[in-house]
C-alpha cells in the first residue's frame, strides 16, 4: 500500500511539474515597435538635428575666425596676436565640451524617453504570463535555447496587446530609419 502510495505521489509531481507553463517573447522586437518608440525616435532624432546644427555653427565661427587669423597674423602686435590665439583656444575649448556635454544630454534623454516605453512592455508580457498561468517568460534575445514544443511565444499576444499593427516588423521598421535617412540626406 505504502509503494502504491509512493508511486501516486511520484506521478502526481511529474504531472505538476509538467504542467509548469514557460513561455518567450522578443522584448527588442516588442520595444522597437511599439507606437510611442516612433515619437521617442523622432524626438531623438530632432534633438541629434538640433545639435548637429550647433556644433556646426561653432565650427563655422572657428574657421572664420581661423582663417581671418591667418590672413594678418603678420599685420598684429605681439598682443593682438595673443588674443586672437587665445580666442581661437576658448572656441576650441567650446566645441570640445559642447561635444561631450551633448554626447551625455543624448544618451539621458533617450534612457528617459524609452524608460516609460519599457516598463508599459514589461508591465504588458507580466499581465498576460499571470493571465495565462505561465511561471516563467524568457526574453527570446537573451536565452541560448528555446523548445518551441515546451515554451509559448506571447509576442503576437503582447503586440496586439500593446497595439503594434500586425504587418509592422523589424525589417520593415528599417526600411522605414532608411527611408527617413535618404530623405534628410537629401535635404
Amino acid at each position: 500500500m505504502k509503494k502504491i502510495l509512493l508511486i501516486a505521489a511520484v506521478s502526481l509531481l511529474g504531472v505538476a511539474a509538467s504542467a509548469q507553463k514557460f513561455a518567450h517573447v522578443n522584448f527588442q522586437e516588442l520595444v522597437q515597435l511599439m507606437p510611442e518608440a516612433d515619437g521617442a525616435r523622432a524626438t531623438m532624432q530632432e534633438s541629434q538635428k538640433n545639435a548637429q546644427e550647433t556644433y556646426q555653427a561653432m565650427m563655422s565661427e572657428f574657421q572664420d575666425k581661423y582663417s581671418k587669423y591667418q590672413q594678418g597674423v603678420n599685420n598684429l602686435t605681439p598682443a593682438t596676436r595673443k588674443a586672437k590665439e587665445d580666442e581661437l583656444t576658448q572656441i576650441q575649448q567650446r566645441i570640445q565640451e559642447f561635444g561631450q556635454n551633448v554626447e551625455q544630454e543624448l544618451q539621458e534623454q533617450q534612457q528617459k524617453l524609452m524608460e516609460p516605453i519599457y516598463k508599459k512592455a514589461q508591465e504588458t508580457v507580466n499581465t498576460l504570463a499571470k493571465e495565462r498561468g505561465f511561471i516563467y517568460v524568457f526574453d527570446r534575445s537573451s536565452v541560448l535555447f528555446i523548445d518551441e514544443t515546451q515554451s509559448v511565444d506571447i509576442t503576437s499576444d503582447a503586440r496586439k496587446a500593446l497595439g503594434i499593427p500586425a504587418e509592422r516588423t523589424l525589417e520593415t521598421l528599417q526600411a522605414e530609419l532608411a527611408a527617413q535617412a535618404q530623405t534628410q540626406a537629401a535635404q
